[in-house]
């Protein structure tokens, strides 16, 4: 991909969040990959990504914890992947001896890119975070609920 194409690609998008009220609070460029993280006014944070040579723009939402925790997503997990499916995300669990760490994804393809379409996909992919945090019994501050 040329990076003239890549430098539309992320003024596209930077405009369009704008245009949907979130704002970029962090950003990172190389030469493959355009990285930020974006937010509204109600605090939610996520992230997103343009890689070259991709044909999808892709939001990320992601948390850290403890491996404790482990047994909790596990018992989970078919209930999340359904939630998942319904708003049209993906998840992805990954363990070290350290940490657990748990990232919802939503992708949408450039070539349908507009306005509308990344309004209603945000708006699924909030509701499936929300939605995956309440089956977690995960609190705002994003601690786990007393079991």
């Amino acid at each position: 991909m040329k990076s003239q194409l890549m430098e539309e690609r992320i003024r596209r998008v930077t405009v369009l969040f704008s245009e949907l009220s979130f704002r970029v609070i962090e950003d990172e460029r190389s030469h493959n990959a355009y990285s930020a993280t974006f937010e509204d006014d109600d605090s939610f944070q996520a992230g997103v990504l343009i890689e070259r040579g991709s044909r999808f723009l892709e939001l990320a939402y992601s948390l850290t914890f403890a491996p404790s925790f482990s047994q909790l997503m596990k018992g989970k997990l078919e209930e999340m992947l359904k939630t998942c499916y319904e708003f049209g995300c993906y998840i992805s669990l990954q363990q070290t001896a350290s940490e657990l760490n748990f990232s919802v994804f939503s992708k949408i393809y450039y070539s349908g890119l507009n306005y509308y379409s990344l309004r209603d996909t945000l708006r699924d992919f909030r509701e499936c975070v929300g939605a995956l945090m309440d089956l977690l019994e995960m609190t705002k501050s994003g601690d786990a609920a007393d079991q």
